[in-house]
């Protein structure tokens, strides 16, 4: 892996940690959006993986895009306007491209700031937990420029459009309740605990089935914008394949067992 991002496995569970702590591990350079690339290729290629924890190092999850190379015309801000156009297309949006599609459950850990296209990762997962010291600022406006890595898709999904919204135009900075009462993430615990907490998650998460993992987080991702009947349609011909695979029989044999036992 790369300097940027930490590829760590334990069993069913790969830890992803952005490692730049003394600049908040920023998303800014082409480097680090191939460590995703390849962390998530390596990621799909191993079916034992059933969930990815992804944090911070440091006081930040991360502080987003290095405002030194916007004024420096370095970077996604290099050259005329086709070729910023480009930098993005070519560069950071293949994160939200891999991330957001990845097929197994994710979590982001949430330990400090989120701001920008930090906020914007931290959208990409599936779930997002947060320490007290969590932060979250969709903060483009503040510097004339917009979400150029899918908040504008990502966030409404997740706290409603008023919200995001009142988020997008004012670029404010919201607190870890606050976050937890809008729905952007689903638990705040202590600092110290976070990534205990988002380890026992994940526990849970991966003593299911990896295919039925893989096969639910599909169906959750064409529920939001597809119509009931092509949801379905994919439910049945999931469906039909779990049915034949040895770990539902184990399951539903178990299951019986136990009713048998307690009758």
């Amino acid at each position: 892996m790369s300097d940027f991002l930490t590829y760590e496995q334990d069993g069913a569970v790969v830890t992803l940690t952005m490692n730049q702590p003394e600049a908040r591990n920023p998303l800014s350079g082409e480097s680090q959006y191939e460590s995703f690339l390849d962390a998530t290729d390596r990621i799909s290629r191993d079916d034992d993986v059933k969930c990815v924890i992804l944090t911070g190092a440091g006081s930040a999850f991360s502080a987003g895009g290095n405002v030194k190379d916007m004024r420096d015309r370095k970077g996604l801000s290099e050259g005329g306007p086709y070729q910023i156009r480009n930098n993005y297309k070519r560069d950071i949006h293949n994160i939200p491209l891999t991330l957001y599609n990845l097929e197994v459950p994710t979590i982001a850990a949430v330990n400090g700031a989120a701001v920008g296209a930090g906020c914007d990762l931290a959208c990409m997962c599936d779930i997002r937990i947060g320490s007290e010291k969590a932060r979250f600022a969709e903060s483009f406006a503040k510097l004339g420029i917009i979400s150029g890595d899918g908040g504008a898709y990502l966030l409404p999904k997740l706290v409603g459009m008023s919200k995001a919204a009142e988020m997008t135009f004012t670029g404010d900075m919201i607190g870890a309740e606050e976050a937890l009462a809008i729905g952007l993430i689903s638990k705040v615990v202590p600092h110290e605990s976070l990534m205990d907490e988002a380890h026992i998650l994940a526990g849970k998460i991966a003593a299911n089935p990896g295919h039925s993992l893989r096969m639910s987080k599909k169906l959750l991702r064409e529920g939001i914008h597809s119509r009931l009947e092509t949801v379905l349609e994919m439910a049945a011909a999931f469906q039909a394949l779990a049915h034949h695979t040895d770990e539902h029989d184990v399951a539903v044999n178990a299951l019986i067992a136990a009713m048998e036992k307690k009758s």
